[in-house]
């Protein structure tokens, strides 16, 4: 007998386990929906600053498949369609279509893959024309067409975080003065303040206003009713484009509804086999959920198109009738600003004083390639590790070019559960145009390595006694 798999969702996570199961199982044994509200597929939302920056090109060239490309391979899409409820009693979805009529499909198998929303203050002229937001490939187009308004000179982007400071670059790269308004006290958060004041430095270096500590409070109007400045507690700031960089969260009101279980940071809750916690039929995968950590072993929400793949190849799988599981992650992510390239993984700071681990720091500053090498670009590391066992928790790198890369070095080293003992040791690859002959990593990894040393010498039992002769 036919079954039928109903995806809602048809990005990443949506199409990738829509895909894998079809390859594992034809059209006469598994029957696939795929309901998608937007226009587009299979696009990468990760792309959108970069193309509205004049890297790329785009729509077209961020879509890895579109909706007729998965219907030649049996998936049936169905653009411009919302599922507005699901029925886990009967197993059916309830979608509303283009014309706005409502229908039931039943499922064997359902997989949410509702993606995230970003975070919108709610704040008077929020959603006043000339305000955007950065997820959707409808939202490039749109503040591509704002960018084309006659008189448009100066661009706020509130918010400091990876899709701030990507749209501070775009913004800067079309000419525009930029001010970049931020409630936090240095801009990327998921970075250590002393590793952020290094990108506020690379900020405020290439022409950017940086006002941190300052919420968004208002966004002012003109006689049009379009967006004229971005009022703090302080001051105005005057804009003829607002940009919104304040993150997301997950998308889950739907979930929520069907009464599934959700986490403390609003994302849904599965099992290693990305089914939903206390279900037999339903998968959820991509920027919906909540991940574990495998670092601080408490679960986590990260917007990442690297993890929701990874989520729908393993749906698809095991609706497909293999079996894979998601181990976790260990928090790993690059970005920049201009020439300016930003990385961690693992944890920061205040992530290990929550969970519950003593550690110490090393920050060491070093360059990209041999320092007598034509073009070597400096670079600042900062190693966390913990104290007593060495092992390493996190790992931090600002700098020019070939620096951001070199945090996947951390990112294997967190996976396998290396110290930072056994990290000075690794082999890595060493030629002058390409590293100095003791890699920045490992040197932040020998300073850490010392740090753990002398800090288990100083609290060894007898440490610092005056013994009596004989």
């Amino acid at each position: 007998m036919t079954e039928r798999l109903v995806v809602v969702g048809g990005d990443a996570a949506g199409m990738s386990a829509a895909s894998q199961a079809r390859r594992r199982r034809p059209a006469d044994d598994l029957e696939i929906v795929a309901f998608e509200r937007g226009r587009h597929v299979s696009y990468s939302a990760c792309g959108i600053p970069y193309w509205i920056a004049g890297d790329t090109g785009g729509p077209d060239a961020l879509i890895a498949r579109t909706a007729a490309e998965h219907r030649d391979r049996g998936i049936d899409v169905r653009l411009g369609t919302e599922v507005t409820r699901i029925d886990r009693d009967a197993g059916r979805v309830l979608a509303r279509d283009p014309d706005g009529r409502e229908e039931w499909t039943g499922y064997d198998h359902l997989v949410i893959a509702t993606g995230a929303v970003p975070v919108r203050p709610r704040i008077p002229g929020i959603d006043a024309p000339g305000v955007f937001g950065v997820q959707t490939l409808d939202d490039g187009e749109a503040v591509l067409r704002g960018l084309d308004r006659a008189g448009v000179r100066r661009a706020v982007v509130v918010g400091g975080g990876y899709i701030g400071v990507e749209m501070a670059e775009a913004m800067l790269r079309h000419g525009l003065d930029v001010t970049l308004v931020d409630r936090n006290p240095q801009p990327m958060t998921t970075l250590d303040p002393d590793m952020g004041h290094l990108v506020r430095e690379a900020l405020e270096g290439l022409g950017v206003t940086v006002v941190s500590g300052a919420a968004a409070r208002e966004v002012l109007t003109d006689s049009e009713g379009r967006a004229r400045a971005v009022a703090t507690d302080d001051a105005e700031h005057p804009a003829d484009l607002v940009v919104l960089g304040l993150g997301v969260r997950p998308n889950t009101d739907l979930a929520h509804d069907a009464g599934l279980p959700l986490g403390t940071h609003g994302g849904l809750l599965t099992d290693r086999s990305m089914r939903v916690r206390g279900t037999e039929r339903i998968w959820a995968g991509g920027d919906c959920v909540e991940v574990l950590n495998l670092v601080s072993r408490a679960l986590q929400h990260i917007a990442l198109g690297t993890h929701a793949n990874k989520h729908g190849r393993i749906i698809g799988t095991n609706v497909g009738g293999g079996y894979a599981t998601f181990p976790g992650v260990v928090g790993t992510a690059v970005s920049k600003v201009c020439d300016v390239e930003i990385a961690r993984t693992g944890l920061k700071e205040s992530q290990a004083r929550a969970a519950g681990l003593d550690f110490v720091s090393a920050v060491i500053e070093s360059t990209s390639r041999a320092g007598y090498y034509p073009q070597a670009a400096p670079m600042t590391v900062k190693v966390l590790a913990e104290r007593g066992t060495g092992r390493l928790l996190g790992l931090q790198i600002v700098g020019r070019e070939g620096a951001a890369k070199r945090v996947d070095i951390g990112a294997v080293a967190l996976t396998a559960g290396m110290t930072v003992g056994q990290m000075v040791d690794l082999d890595l690859g060493y030629a002058p145009p390409f590293s100095p002959v003791w890699d920045p990593v490992l040197v932040a990894a020998r300073k850490a390595a010392d740090a753990v040393a002398a800090d288990t010498a100083r609290t060894a039992p007898g440490a610092g006694e005056v013994r009596k002769p004989g």
